[in-house]
Parts: structure tokens; C-alpha cells; sequence
């Protein structure tokens, strides 16, 4: 299957980020913009509750599920917002490495924010995503 989306480097920025600092899809690219995957349950309840990383992989796979919905995968995200709710940077670090995992080679431009909560009971994660997909 054709990809969208081109990852851009620039050897002028560090290259300690483990992700792309730019990327780009093409004007007939169907653009899909995802809410923030929270770390639910199917029966609403939060997962892995406490846990940065169970709730980052919960996150995912929520993530997975929505963007095969519209007909896309993590091949096709152009970029991310991870947010967790924690003021302590390794936990910050701990769901970011989650995620980044998840994505393996196809390592789009990401933010990853520390805020003070998150909207469900539980919650430490989210994530929100943008994806472009080339229709055949």
C-alpha cells in the first residue's frame, strides 16, 4: 500500500529526538484527526490504573482501533501529542517510550506534554494523533 506521508530530518537540528521534526503528506492525502486515545476499557472503566506504561500501550492499542476505523494504521499517523499527566519527567519518559515503541521505525514528529489531569477517573495518558491516507 502507497504511505502519504514523507518524514523529514534536517541535519541543522539535533538528532537526539527520536522522532522526525517535520512531516509532510501530498494534497490528495484524506487527512483523519483523531480525539486523544485514552487508556479506557471497553466497559469505560480505566486500565492499567497507577501504571504510566500500561496506560500508554491501552492508549495504542485504543489509538490502532480508531485509525483502522477510518481505514488507516500507525504507519499512517504524521504526527502525535502525547500527554501525561505527571509533573515528573520520567514519567513522562515512561509512556513516551511506550509509544515510541509502538511506532518502531516510522517515527513521526511528537510532542510530549506533562499536564495536571486528564479527563477520566484514572487517567495518566493520552494521546492525540493526525493521519493521512492515500485512497485507492
Amino acid at each position: 500500500m502507497a504511505r502519504a506521508i514523507t518524514l523529514i530530518r534536517s541535519a541543522a537540528l539535533s538528532d537526539v529526538a527520536e522522532y522526525a521534526y517535520a512531516a509532510t503528506a501530498p494534497a490528495e492525502a484524506r487527512l483523519v484527526f483523531l480525539a486523544g486515545a485514552c487508556p479506557l476499557n471497553d466497559d469505560g472503566s480505566t486500565a492499567a490504573v497507577g501504571d504510566y506504561a500500561g496506560q500508554a500501550r491501552k492508549a495504542v492499542e485504543n489509538m490502532r482501533t480508531a485509525l483502522a476505523a477510518a481505514g488507516a494504521s500507525l504507519q499512517d499517523v504524521i504526527s502525535t501529542r502525547v500527554l501525561v499527566a505527571s509533573a515528573r519527567r520520567e514519567d513522562l519518559v515512561t509512556a513516551w517510550k511506550v509509544v515510541r515503541d509502538s511506532f518502531a521505525d516510522h517515527d513521526v514528529p511528537s510532542t510530549l506534554m506533562g499536564v495536571t489531569v486528564l479527563g477520566y477517573q484514572d487517567q495518566l495518558v493520552e494521546i492525540e494523533a493526525v493521519a493521512a491516507v492515500l485512497d485507492t
